[in-house]
């Protein structure tokens, strides 16, 4: 496990790098330090994360640069040093570690953990709460309510809430939570269900909004129960959504309408008609090991990039006053 270890720290090194000489995309707010309330991606892989777990031919395993930890973004309060956490994923610690870094701030208290859903890559990271790991005090857990009833009938998340290291909250479908002056309101989006429900955020700070939607089977199904990815574009300042597949040639073998998601060519062909300003609002995140928009170096990258979009990068960070 010796290249993985030294990938990861690697990563967080090479992600704070990034994130410093990365000013294009930083506002002026940013840059002078005023920011109030900040949004920091903090991963970008999917759920088994770059490289992926019997995937030995992945040059990550042996180039950290190419490492890309699970998807999930944070935001920062910066007077009260208090943060929100959409997602808890398998590389929570490494994480959590990183926003330290990318924040500035040393003693950062988690004031709650907004779940999209229960698929792996999604809350695996709440056990890092538990008694064996940081023996946490009632953290706030932001759950719908399959969610929160899968968390509370199945061990060993029972056992988090028995001991008290996670305090489970309700959400509900378009009813927005307020925490220091930002708005989190959960939608429900078509994804594949076996245990829980699915949902994306849309993220509300004083003065501009952010969603973060990693996973979906489709726009179309979406569409047909009243959703709309031009209006989610249009109405919002940055836009967090799922890149898992490039293209359907991705895994070959496989049947992917067992694991359906918008592949990103098809995503980029419905938005072709929106102005480029708008279409530097999508950020693509939540990309499987095999996706080739990991490497800058490839026609994919390219192919986004001149269409306009962007690929979600650790340590990015977004103003939301």
């Amino acid at each position: 496990m010796k290249p993985f270890a030294t990938g990861l720290g690697t990563l967080l090194l090479a992600s704070t790098l990034w994130a410093c000489q990365a000013k294009p995309d930083l506002d002026e707010k940013i840059i002078s330090g005023t920011c109030t309330d900040t949004l920091y991606v903090l991963g970008t892989a999917q759920d088994g994360g770059k490289p992926q777990i019997g995937h030995p031919e992945d040059a990550a395993w042996t180039d950290p640069t190419q490492i890309r930890a699970v998807s999930s973004v944070a935001v920062v309060d910066k007077p009260s040093g208090s943060y929100l956490l959409f997602d808890a994923t398998p590389d929570i610690k490494f994480e959590l570690y990183a926003l330290g870094k990318y924040s500035g701030l040393d003693d950062l208290k988690l004031e709650g953990v907004f779940l999209t859903h229960g698929h792996i890559g999604h809350y695996l990271g709440l056990a890092q709460f538990g008694r064996e790991a940081m023996g946490a005090k009632g953290v706030p857990v932001y759950a719908m309510a399959k969610m929160r009833a899968f968390l509370e009938q199945n061990g060993p998340w029972d056992q988090l809430i028995e001991l008290d290291n996670i305090a489970l909250q309700p959400l509900e479908d378009k009813k927005p939570v307020r925490l220091r002056g930002v708005e989190v309101t959960p939608f429900v989006v078509p994804h594949r269900g076996e245990y829980t429900e699915t949902v994306g955020f849309r993220i509300k700070g004083k003065g501009k909004t952010a969603v973060y939607l990693p996973d979906i089977d489709s726009w179309e199904q979406w569409q047909k129960s009243g959703g709309s990815l031009i209006d989610l574009i249009t109405n919002n300042d940055y836009v967090f959504i799922d890149g898992t597949f490039y293209d359907g040639d991705e895994l070959p073998g496989r049947d992917m309408s067992k694991i359906p998601h918008p592949t990103m060519v098809h995503t980029m062909t419905l938005l072709k008609p929106l102005s480029p300003a708008a279409r530097g609002k999508v950020h693509f995140i939540h990309l499987n090991h095999t996706n080739p928009a990991n490497d800058k170096n490839t026609r994919a990258w390219q192919d986004i990039d001149l269409g306009g979009f962007k690929i979600a990068r650790a340590g990015a960070r977004f103003c939301l006053d």
